[in-house]
């Protein structure tokens, strides 16, 4: 297959725009609770939807009284919070458009995003993000910039009691001054390839996407009385289109900013479904595999999982065999039910999205009764074009096209797509929209292949495509995926472009290698950089290497490979917020390295 369209279920009217998802709760007599937050005590407490479209109106009011007008651009820059979705659907009542900021950004960063886009306000968390941003407006001299209000303290009582005297009327004018055609958000891409870009996704794309995706996953997914707890960044697309689907569709959220917290918060929240990239879903699998060999259990943990993953397979093509069966009701007495009950004991689904998962995690999460369901998307599609959904899963593949969104293979491989996913265009940049869509079509630069069933399968990217210097084309993908798999490994990169053959570079777990060197014998506190010399490791990773060698073909094999002596992080400037690698920036700043592996002697 070529190309698959699948026709839109829900058409809304062209009036239309987010903020009346926001009055479709609130009006309903059963006034559902949309978000939970920590009170004092450290204890959940609900906010009904009514209660959260009275203090959304308040906020706006407010705004509007401080000057700001139908289409300004206004920043957000926290952390994930409660008061971030709060100030986004405050703007939209007053006709603005939100620029999420990261909260993690710099001056330089900032000043890009604010500038680019022409912003005239932020609302900020902290004082120290104030700083940051202060910074940037004198750096970049940004005259445009006119008020910070602050999420801490009194900023946002101070917006809302400015807004007291703005009526009822005036607001509803502002609320309903935007249709389904006009930009409800400039969010800037993560800024891998160069220049951040600032994507315009409409109302049109927030609301057709949500009321098409609640068409296919409210019953099982997405409804009144489901829940999730949010700890991904708000200012990813992929986060941000979840939260305003939650709204749409009923469902409570609850925040988290700190992941080291998560499993608590799991615990305590009990979410009936999360959202995660796939690294969180590797560092879960690896953590049960490395607790049960630190108690002694390794040897049932490896047989649950590879039970769990055979039962999976078997249940996706239709016929699982008895013994089996009983194998997996035994474990998941033993060790299923125990991993079920670490996430809180009530998460049936996950949706998994910003990268590959993988075939072997997706059937082993769907094996212990969590099934992940892989969507892909980019920040120019408002998150997803395709997603598997219970009731239409195929492991292994990122799902068939949402109601409303069509895929298509170019001859090259590249996937295009065309919706209501896909945005307007870049802001103020009409040369990279034209560059962008070929005969309608939005280029991802993603390649892959459509099966029978109208299934994409993502098999790389094409601009990280290497052509080592024989000709042969090499998708690293293939083998970081399987390498980063591995309990000890935090990332790996596959290089090789123009070279005589292809090599790695690999950083080490710093979280998990205390209890994987103590299961091992070696020197406790042991630093990542000694663990990168070290032999036990190094044959470890080497191991990894060639399982994942196995699955290509010899002149694809990695033939190399260096552990660096730290990870790739956000702050070393090499992932950006929402983990991806900077190959160009990793490639710069470990040049040194690559050239003592291509002028060391030709492995065979």
């Amino acid at each position: 297959m070529r190309e698959i369209t699948v026709p839109a279920k829900v058409v809304s009217p062209r009036t239309m725009n987010t903020t009346d998802f926001v009055l479709r709760q609130a009006k309903l007599e059963s006034n559902p609770a949309l978000f939970s937050r920590r009170n004092a005590d450290n204890v959940w407490v609900d906010i009904s939807a009514k209660e959260f479209h009275a203090d959304v109106c308040a906020i706006a009011k407010g705004l509007i009284a401080s000057g700001i007008e139908v289409g300004d651009r206004i920043g957000i820059m926290a952390r994930t919070r409660y008061e971030w979705s709060l100030v986004d659907f405050a703007i939209w009542f007053t006709g603005a458009v939100s620029v999420p900021i990261y909260e993690t950004s710099s001056p330089s960063q900032v000043a890009w995003n604010l500038g680019d886009s022409g912003a005239v306000a932020v609302i900020a968390e902290s004082a120290s993000h104030e700083n940051v941003i202060r910074q940037a407006a004198h750096s970049e001299n940004l005259t445009v910039l006119k008020d910070v209000w602050l999420m801490e303290g009194n900023g946002l009582d101070a917006l809302r009691e400015a807004g007291k005297d703005v009526t009822e009327a005036a607001l509803e004018v502002r609320r309903t001054a935007n249709g389904l055609d006009d930009v409800a958000t400039i969010i800037y891409t993560s800024g891998t390839t160069g220049r951040p870009k600032g994507c315009m996704l409409t109302h049109h794309n927030f609301v057709e996407l949500s009321e098409n995706a609640l068409a296919v996953l409210a019953k099982d997914v997405l409804s009144s009385g489901s829940q999730t707890i949010m700890f991904l960044p708000l200012a990813h697309v992929f986060a941000r289109y979840i939260s305003v689907l939650a709204v749409a569709g009923g469902a409570k959220v609850g925040h988290t900013p700190d992941i080291k917290h998560l499993l608590e918060d799991l615990q305590s929240f009990k979410p009936t479904f999360i959202l995660a990239v796939p690294r969180v879903f590797e560092k879960v699998y690896n953590s049960a595999a490395l607790k049960a060999e630190g108690d002694g259990k390794g040897k049932i943990f490896a047989a649950a999982a590879t039970t769990a993953i055979e039962y999976s397979r078997a249940s996706q093509d239709g016929k699982v065999p008895f013994l089996l069966g009983a194998k997996h009701a035994l474990f998941n007495k033993l060790v299923y039910g125990k991993l079920r009950a670490a996430m809180g004991g009530q998460v049936h689904h996950a949706v998994s999205g910003g990268g590959p998962l993988g075939e072997r995690l997706g059937h082993f999460f769907q094996g212990i009764g969590m099934q992940i369901l892989e969507g892909y998307g980019l920040t120019e599609t408002t998150a997803p074009i395709t997603v598997n959904r219970p009731e239409r899963i195929r492991i292994g593949t990122v799902g068939a096209p949402l109601p409303g969104n069509s895929v298509k293979i170019a001859d090259d491989g590249e996937i295009l797509a065309k919706g209501v996913c896909v945005m307007k265009g870049y802001f103020g940049r009409d040369d990279l929209t034209a560059e962008a869509f070929v005969d309608g079509w939005f280029r991802t630069g993603d390649i892959g292949e459509l099966d029978d069933q109208g299934f994409l399968k993502i098999t790389g990217r094409k601009k990280e495509i290497i052509v080592t210097a024989s000709g042969k084309n090499v998708v690293p993908a293939l083998l970081e995926d399987q390498i980063r798999a591995d309990a000890i490994v935090s990332q790996c990169l596959v290089v090789g472009d123009n070279r005589p053959f292809i090599a790695a570079l690999v950083t080490l777990d710093e979280e998990a290698l205390p209890q994987w060197g103590k299961q091992r014998n070696l020197p406790a506190g042991l630093s990542v950089a000694e663990a990168a010399k070290n032999p036990i490791v190094v044959a470890a990773v080497q191991s990894a290497i060639d399982k994942a060698n196995t699955s290509v073909s010899h002149a694809e094999a990695i033939k190399s490979f260096r552990i660096v002596d730290s990870d790739f992080t956000e702050t070393s400037g090499h992932l950006t917020p929402s983990l991806k690698v900077k190959r160009g920036q990793v490639l710069k700043d470990y040049e040194a390295v690559l050239e003592d592996i291509y002028t060391a002697k030709k492995p065979a």
